[in-house]
């Protein structure tokens, strides 16, 4: 007689044996020989009905449209923030998604496995050792069964854990297992998020392809603490999954060129001018509206910054290299200068450095560099439909950003207050005002990954209104 074993056994079948096993405690073999045992006695039609699996991955979404949605595999990490999952299963259950739920240990504090399990409509899964999951492989097939992997909230050790490859619980094993899209939402103490260890982290995530949404900034858990560090909105979240789940975005078939960073422009082999911009606000951008289906050209100066996943990055030094970068990559459908250029440069660069004299500092003879906004902006030719530009002030920041929207005949300018007291030049979060010809809107302080993504949205709601 030929021996039979679950895996000849089709996917289909599996799965009605690992739901009816999950439900009794017990092991897919041990489920079979039940079955086949009540189908000795006669009872086979009456085995069948009791291997159906529940009808519906949710029970407010239909399968017609949960198989439409896609599936998500939701990670909650211990921290103040779990709570706001239990709304993100639902707001991605009203867009037609099928949830799936692993609680970390320390999210079992904030959030009972029963209400997660509850919403997803299936049970919450929390352990690593689980028999009545890991008989096959469990957290394999967690890595396997879905379209993209949410980390909500996404703690410092969470973050360090997939940074570093661990894997001793069940939610960074799965992490480490999967070849699916991973999508991490930080939450954490502003402290814990400035981290020197928490950066090079995130970093290396980025760097591996892993995609972040926020931290905003806002109030912290603790009382009187506030800065960068809440997790993103259930919303934003949920926005962050669809510009990947989806084959198309809001800025789908938009070509698009952003530049981002400082100019360095040499004064001898070891010195330049330069200036103190991170181009984190840049980069993000970019990264923004990689995200939002855009195709994306990102020039670049002097960074220490990894490039955005999905992003054609060009790398320059100088103001001429930067506008011949930009001339290059034309024509686009939206160009966004974020860059911080310097405005003069050295007219003759030495090729040896200059040693002190007796007769004092030399004399540096100083040339404007091209104003790269406002020649792409007044071109005749090939202009971008929409052309966008940055003011860093640090005085009459609105005063100053009309006059600079005139002057340079752009159509938005985004201003900011780069005084050292707002601490923006070169940190993570950002406040701009968003001037256009027919007005100023301010935005909230918000983490600069934030103002990528209300300023994606301002874009493609443009795009959509100028083809009406």
């Amino acid at each position: 007689m030929a021996s039979l074993t679950v895996r000849q056994l089709d996917d289909r079948l599996k799965q009605l044996l690992r739901l009816r096993a999950a439900r009794h405690g017990r092991s897919m073999e041990d489920e079979i020989r039940v079955i086949l045992r009540a189908a000795a006695q006669g009872g086979s039609h009456k085995a069948a009905e009791h291997a159906a699996p529940p009808v519906s991955p949710s029970p407010r979404v239909s399968s017609a449209v949960a198989a439409a949605g896609g599936r998500v595999l939701l990670v909650i990490g211990g921290g103040i923030a779990a709570y706001k999952s239990l709304d993100l299963i639902r707001r991605l259950q009203d867009r037609g998604t099928s949830v799936r739920c692993i609680l970390t240990p320390a999210a079992q504090h904030f959030v009972m496995p029963l209400a997660a399990g509850a919403l997803c409509g299936e049970r919450a899964y929390t352990d690593l050792f689980d028999p009545q999951s890991e008989f096959d492989v469990g957290h394999i097939r967690l890595a396997r069964d879905t379209d993209l992997i949410v980390v909500a909230p996404a703690t410092a050790d969470l973050i360090a854990k997939l940074a570093g490859g661990h894997a001793d619980d069940l939610a960074s094993a799965v992490l480490l297992a999967t070849a699916k899209p991973i999508l991490i939402a930080p939450a954490m103490n502003r402290q814990m998020w400035a981290a020197k260890a928490t950066q090079r982290n995130l970093a290396q995530l980025v760097a591996d392809g892993v995609r972040v949404v926020g931290p905003n900034a806002g109030e912290m858990a603790e009382r009187g603490e506030a800065g960068v560090g809440r997790m993103a909105e259930p919303l934003e979240i949920v926005a962050a999954v669809e510009a990947i789940t989806c084959k198309t975005g809001v800025l789908s078939g938009t070509r698009m060129l952003v530049t981002s960073g400082p100019t360095s422009e040499p004064i001898d082999p070891v010195r330049f001018i330069a200036n103190r911009s991170s181009g984190k606000q840049g980069h993000a951008i970019a990264a923004a509206a990689a995200a939002a289906g855009a195709e994306v050209v990102l020039i670049s100066g002097p960074v220490n910054l990894p490039d955005p996943s999905g992003v054609t990055v060009v790398r320059i030094e100088t103001a001429q290299q930067m506008l011949a970068a930009v001339e290059q990559a034309l024509p686009v459908d939206v160009a966004v200068f974020a860059a911080a250029v310097a405005d003069w440069r050295v007219e003759r660069v030495s090729s040896r450095k200059i040693k002190k004299q007796r007769g004092g500092p030399p004399k540096l003879e100083l040339v404007e560099n091209p104003d790269i906004l406002s020649t792409v902006a007044h071109r005749k030719s090939g202009r971008p439909r929409l052309v966008i530009g940055f003011a860093a002030e640090t005085d009459d920041v609105i005063a100053n950003a009309k006059a600079k929207l005139k002057k340079k005949g752009c159509d938005w300018i985004l201003a900011n207050d780069v005084s050292p007291a707002t601490g923006i030049m070169g940190g993570d979060a950002n406040t701009v005002h968003l001037v256009t010809a027919s007005g100023v809107e301010s935005w909230p302080p918000q983490a600069k990954d934030g103002v990528a993504r209300t300023l994606v949205e301002r874009i493609a709601a443009a795009l959509v209104e100028a083809k009406k």
